[in-house]
C-alpha cells in the first residue's frame, strides 16, 4: 500500500516511529485500511485522503492488533507485508496500553457496554494515548468517550 506521498516512512522492522520533531505520528486502525484494500464504495475516498494527509504529518504506525485484524483478508503474510510495503511502522503494544485498555473496557462494561469484542479497540485507544500518537479511525466515538487525550483523525 502506497501513499501518493510516494516516500516511506519507516522500514517494516522499525520498533518505534521516526524521531523527527516536527513530525506527527499516526496509529492507523484497521477499518481505513480495509476500506482501501477492499474499495468501500462509502469509505474508500475519505479513507485514501486521510491516510495520504497522516503520512504527509510524519510516520503511519501499525500495531499487532491492527495487523491481526487485516491479515485476514489475505492466505499468506508474503502478500500482506507486499500490500503494507514500507509505508508503516510496526509498533509492538505498549504494556502500559494493556492496563489502560482493560480499565477503559471495565468502564464501558460498566456504563452499559454489552460488546464483548471490543476490547481490541480499547487496546488501539490505550497505544495512542500512552505512544503520544495521533488516531486515524472511522470509529471515533468509543476512542473520543474513553481516550480524550487522544487526538483523532475522524469523518465525524
Amino acid at each position: 500500500m502506497t501513499t501518493d506521498s510516494g516516500s516511506s516512512r519507516a522500514s517494516p522492522g522499525s520498533p518505534e516511529p521516526e524521531a523527527d520533531p516536527g513530525a506527527v505520528a499516526t496509529l492507523v486502525d484497521s477499518n481505513v485500511l480495509l476500506d482501501i484494500m477492499t474499495e468501500d464504495e462509502t469509505w474508500v475516498e475519505w479513507s485514501v485522503r486521510a491516510l495520504e494527509e497522516a503520512a504527509d504529518q510524519g510516520p503511519l504506525v501499525i500495531n499487532p492488533l491492527v495487523y491481526a485484524e487485516i491479515s485476514i483478508r489475505f492466505s499468506r503474510v508474503e502478500d500482506l507485508e507486499r500490500e503494507l510495503g514500507d509505508d508503516f511502522v510496526r509498533s509492538p503494544l505498549p504494556w502500559d496500553a494493556a492496563f489502560l485498555a482493560g480499565k477503559a473496557f471495565v468502564t464501558y462494561r460498566r456504563n452499559g457496554g454489552t460488546k464483548a469484542s471490543t476490547l481490541p479497540d480499547f487496546y488501539i485507544g490505550a497505544h495512542a494515548a500512552v505512544s503520544g500518537l495521533q488516531l486515524l479511525s472511522r470509529d471515533a466515538r468509543r476512542f473520543r468517550t474513553y481516550f480524550p487525550s487522544v487526538k483523532l483523525v475522524s469523518p465525524h
